[in-house]
């Protein structure tokens, strides 16, 4: 059975070169195009192909912010990131959001191929600088979680200050007091010898 791909980029010069590239095999066929993630929205679960080759930069709503809407919609459907960004913030959003593959679109058309083949085989390929990236974060929050004897709640708190959120939308997040937040913070600072959230989550992130 071949695979259906839709692709949800806005340039209408890179929607035409992925719509070739798709064409160009015996295994893929593109089952739609569309400019921006409201449309998106629309058409993938009307649609439900088998992949998503979601762009992040789109006008209006960004491509992170449509994959987190659509995966509890359409948890069948394989998500990957096709975009210029290689920041290890929008890496982490997006398979956060529920991407399964990150590839960056400078990736020649036969890599493209191939990860859109081990993408709907339930492989999860990424750009080689992408996965490095995936590797040493693991890595580095590893070695701080180990140093610093970090709890997976602490973890969860820093993970949400990382993204800028205040003390009590960490708090609702997390469905705790923000009395306990303020008691997690704390503990957090004595264990990683800290005085200030910057410096605790730039420990966390290993700068």
């Amino acid at each position: 059975m071949l695979t259906s791909v839709m692709i949800v980029e806005d340039n209408k010069s890179l929607q035409l070169l992925l719509e070739n590239i798709i064409k160009d095999n015996d295994f893929c066929f593109c089952a739609g195009v569309c400019s921006s993630a409201e449309e998106a929205l629309v058409a993938v679960p009307d649609l439900l192909p088998d992949v998503v080759l979601m762009d992040i930069g789109l006008p209006g709503m960004d491509g992170i912010e449509c994959v987190r809407k659509l995966k509890p919609l359409c948890p069948g459907v394989e998500f990957m990131m096709c975009t210029i960004y290689d920041e290890d913030e929008k890496v982490f959003d997006a398979l956060e959001a529920g991407a399964n593959s990150y590839i960056l679109k400078s990736t020649g058309p036969e890599e493209m191929l191939a990860a859109i083949a081990d993408l709907s085989n339930g492989g999860s390929p990424m750009s080689s600088d992408i996965a490095r990236k995936v590797v040493q974060s693991f890595q580095r929050k590893r070695n701080v979680k180990k140093e610093f004897g970090i709890t997976p709640r602490e973890e969860d708190v820093l993970k949400l200050l990382a993204k800028g959120l205040l003390y009590k939308e960490v708090a609702d997040q997390l469905g705790i007091s923000v009395k306990t937040m303020k008691k997690h913070i704390y503990n957090i600072y004595e264990k990683m010898h800290v005085h200030s959230k910057v410096e605790a989550i730039n420990k966390f992130l290993g700068q």
